[in-house]
Formats: structure tokens, sequence, C-alpha cells
């Protein structure tokens, strides 16, 4: 289930896995993202850098993790080469809360301060929506997910570190 609100764009799903599991598929982004980020995921205040050719790339914080019940990022730096504001996601949180359910997980996520209002809100959108509910699911639920494996990795990566 998708829906936005004031606070951002969120895509719940039901997970055939432990809550535990779940915690543990998130923090492997390279499982369900990008084979290709640079950097540690998978502790509080590891950062990490994302980039898909010259269209997007991030840089994130991870400020928070409980294992079994939620993972919180913090977007330090982003470009986007298709908006106007090509910082759109600076500042932005994304939180996945995990709930356990019957032997099993709901997950949360949510992408807070990603708004109908920002142009690249509908690429978003989409993309989290393949990300969470396929790639991150599979991954949580089977060991494999679908992460992109385009090299990612471009020159002008450190254009957007802080």
């Amino acid at each position: 289930m998708e829906r936005v609100s004031e606070q951002g764009h969120t895509v719940s799903i039901a997970v055939d896995a432990t809550p535990e599991e779940v915690t543990a598929a998130v923090l492997d982004v390279r499982g369900w993202w990008s084979e290709n980020v640079v950097g540690d995921t998978t502790r509080p205040g590891a950062e990490f850098d994302y980039a898909y050719q010259d269209v997007h790339a991030c840089r994130i914080r991870i400020t928070d993790v409980v294992p079994g019940e939620r993972v919180e990022w913090l977007v330090l730096d982003n470009h986007f080469s298709f908006t106007e504001d090509p910082r759109e996601w600076v500042g932005t949180r994304m939180m996945f809360e995990v709930r356990p359910r019957d032997g099993d997980a709901d997950l949360t996520f949510t992408h807070v301060g990603l708004v109908e209002s920002h142009e690249c809100y509908g690429a978003c959108v989409q993309g989290w929506g393949f990300y969470i509910s396929e790639s991150l699911r599979e991954l949580a639920e089977t060991g494999v997910g679908r992460p992109s494996t385009f090299d990612h990795r471009r020159d002008g990566l450190a254009e957007v570190a802080p």
C-alpha cells in the first residue's frame, strides 16, 4: 500500500520474514537498491554514496538502527540533473519501521520530505515503489533482491560530497 501525507511518501508491505531479517535486509543496501553503493550501510553515523549515471547522486547518513524495529537515514547532499532544484532531497529522511506480524513482519517505509510539490516526486515514487515493494521484500524473503546493477560510480560523485 502506498500513500502520501504532508510529511512524505509511504509504502507499507507485509514481508514473510522475521523483523530481524527485515532490518538486516534494509541494511544490505547493495542487495536491494544498488550494487554499486559506496560506503558503510550498516551502522549509525556511517555514510554512503549512491549515484545513477549523471541523473541522480546522493550522500546518505544512517542516523538510527534498532534491529527488528527500525532504520533511519538522512540525506546530506543530493544532485538531480532533471529538476530545477537539484538538491530537492537534501534534509529529507528515509524511515524503515518494522513491526512483528504472526511470526513475519510489516515494513513501513516513509521518505519524509518527499512531497508532491517536488519536481522529482513522480520518478521517486515509482523508484521507491519498485525497490521497497519488490526488491527489498524479495531480499528479506529469499536472500536475493533485484538491485540496480548499472555501474553508478562516476567521476563527478565528489561534487555531491559535503
